[in-house]
């Protein structure tokens, strides 16, 4: 029998789905995979609600519904004070995923360089070698996931087509400053190159850190993708609404690439999408304020056990270090560990790095739950290194 893709031949299953479904074997607390325990608000499920009985319920536009795609529109103007016209500059997907593979395949060739960041979300590389291209790594290290000037400098090259980057960032919760950003921006002006950013985290960010987008730029504006999710933002992961902002040149170029994938994307969500994006500040300062009380919540109950963590100034995520409890193995061992033994599900840090010399002493909390499910995992992990001690 003849052989599959040799590009997907070297990925193994996401360790997602790996400790997801480990969790489930074991009935652990799953704070593994980063999905919240509760639905979004009533009133844009019942928006959906109500566009799936007014119909139609037939192919929407390819590029997106209307009143999504003005909604993004206005949403990026209200949050970044962009100036984005919606019929050129817009673009709807089936998630953000669906997105980051688009822009990867409407804009690179076989051959192009892209300038990854790692720790880097698991689907990054795949897409990017599926697209042809050939990635450059750039590593953060724990517990403050700084980023090297000399060695983002060195990443770049005449070959780079585009920089790939997620702020806020998945595995880390870093925010990128506004220092970072602009030294990024002046690389990407000087390679001639393009910038794709995942921003799916925008309005989960904590203290006096914020949100700033690569696209507000100057020099950017026909160089940036600018990704985001409403899944993220309204708790409703499983819908995979996805919308892009950039300038039209390249939201054409993109929409080459996702007439093939999915095409479209279900027209109620899309209208229910549209409903949130408007809504008042007060939602948006809440899911704020929520996200990290349970960020805090969390964070000192693993400190109270014993364990340092890595700062954390947006996403769902908090990262452990298991060897500040005196824990000598690796980290997918230790998350094997506390999953079959103590009934609490994380992931190992380490799998979200390519390059060799990686720290493996850290691991990953999703913390987006409820305050019973974060104080329940907690009251585990204290029993079972308690016991341990």
């Amino acid at each position: 029998m003849k052989t599959s893709s040799n590009v997907l031949a070297g990925f193994g299953t996401t360790i997602f789905e790996v400790m997801s479904k480990l969790a489930i074997e074991h009935k652990a607390i799953n704070l593994g995979q980063g999905f919240p325990d509760e639905d979004g608000p009533a009133d844009i499920l019942a928006a959906a609600a109500r566009a799936t009985e007014e119909g139609p319920n037939q192919y929407p536009p390819m590029m997106g519904v209307p009143e999504l795609r003005q909604a993004v529109a206005a949403h990026d103007g209200r949050f970044y004070g962009l100036s984005v016209n919606w019929q050129t500059d817009t673009l709807v997907t089936s998630g953000a995923t669906e997105a980051l593979a688009a822009s990867l395949l409407g804009l690179i060739n076989p051959g192009d360089e892209v300038v990854l960041f790692e720790p880097l979300y698991d689907c990054y590389l795949p897409m990017v070698k599926l697209a042809g291209g050939i990635p450059k790594f750039v590593r953060l290290d724990p517990p403050n996931w700084e980023i090297d000037p000399a060695k983002l400098r060195a990443a770049f090259s005449d070959k780079t087509k585009l920089v790939l980057m997620n702020s806020p960032m998945n595995p880390t919760g870093k925010v990128f400053s506004v220092d970072e950003l602009q030294l990024l921006a002046d690389l990407v002006i000087e390679h001639d190159a393009y910038a794709v950013c995942d921003e799916v985290y925008e309005h989960i960010i904590f203290g006096d850190k914020r949100h700033v987008s690569l696209l507000t730029f100057p020099g950017m504006g026909d160089r940036t993708v600018r990704i985001a999710s409403a899944g993220k933002t309204f708790s409703l992961t499983g819908w995979k609404v996805g919308y892009l902002t950039a300038a039209g040149e390249l939201i054409a170029r993109i929409a080459k690439a996702h007439q093939f994938l999915t095409f479209t994307t279900p027209p109620n969500l899309q209208k229910g999408v549209a409903y949130g994006l408007a809504k008042e500040d007060d939602f948006y300062d809440g899911l704020k304020n929520s996200m990290q009380s349970k960020r805090d919540r969390f964070r000192n109950g693993l400190e109270r056990i014993g364990f340092a963590t890595a700062e954390c100034d947006g996403t769902y995520f908090l990262n452990a270090d298991i060897s500040s409890i005196g824990f000598t193995g690796t980290d997918e061992e230790f998350c094997r560990l506390i999953t079959t033994e103590a009934g609490v599900a994380a992931v190992p840090v380490s799998a979200f790095y390519q390059s060799e010399g990686a720290r493996q002493n850290f691991a990953r909390f999703c913390f987006a739950k409820r305050a019973e499910v974060l104080d329940a995992a907690i009251e585990k992990l204290e029993d079972f290194f308690g016991k341990r001690g």
